[in-house]
């Protein structure tokens, strides 16, 4: 969080898939939603514009959950992180579309987002796990795999990003927090 980000400032999606949870009495069972971040230096120097797509599925208490939740304001994991934020961009609905086969992921919200990655595999042309980085203190999993970003396009909540470089990475990891 202390290095200067390659381009100078970084935008960048988590795209998160509930498959068993509540927050409070509220279900929050199979609602996908994805966490859209602009930064615009280094990571730990703050001033974060965060903002939110929700599926459109989640009724109105499904997704005051999944904000209080996403924005570290009901504690848990995101809640270290809530100091970094400046300006909290709001919340945007669409039909939230989470597909995986084998290493690759696409992830499409909408006409707000359109992403895909590919796990990354070592040299050990036997294996089909990719890398990991361990220990990583990042708040959705201290274990991450590494991923390539084929293709990047947002544009959601005042932010605009188009990427077809295929030269960003990008991690995948289940994800469990308890505690918020």
């Amino acid at each position: 969080m202390a290095v200067r980000p390659t381009k100078g400032s970084c935008t960048f999606a988590m795209a998160m898939q509930i498959e068993r949870g509540s927050f409070g009495g509220v279900s929050l069972d199979g609602i996908p939603f994805v966490v859209v971040v602009y930064t615009p230096e280094e990571m730990g120097k703050g001033n974060w514009s965060v903002g939110l797509i929700i599926d459109e599925r989640a009724s109105a208490e499904q997704r005051d959950a999944i904000t209080a939740i996403a924005s570290g304001q009901a504690g848990g994991p995101m809640a270290p992180l809530s100091g970094l934020i400046g300006k909290f961009l709001g919340v945007d609905s669409a039909a939230i579309r989470i597909d995986r086969s084998g290493l690759k992921f696409t992830v499409k919200a909408g006409n707000l987002l359109d992403m895909a990655a590919e796990g990354q595999r070592g040299i050990d042309p036997n294996t089909t796990d990719p890398i990991f980085l361990e220990n990583t203190g990042h708040p959705v999993s201290s274990r991450l795999a590494l991923a390539h970003a084929s293709r990047s396009h947002l544009h959601a909540l005042g932010l605009a990003w188009d990427d077809d470089s295929g030269r960003n990475n990008g991690h995948f990891a289940p994800f469990v927090w308890r505690s918020a």
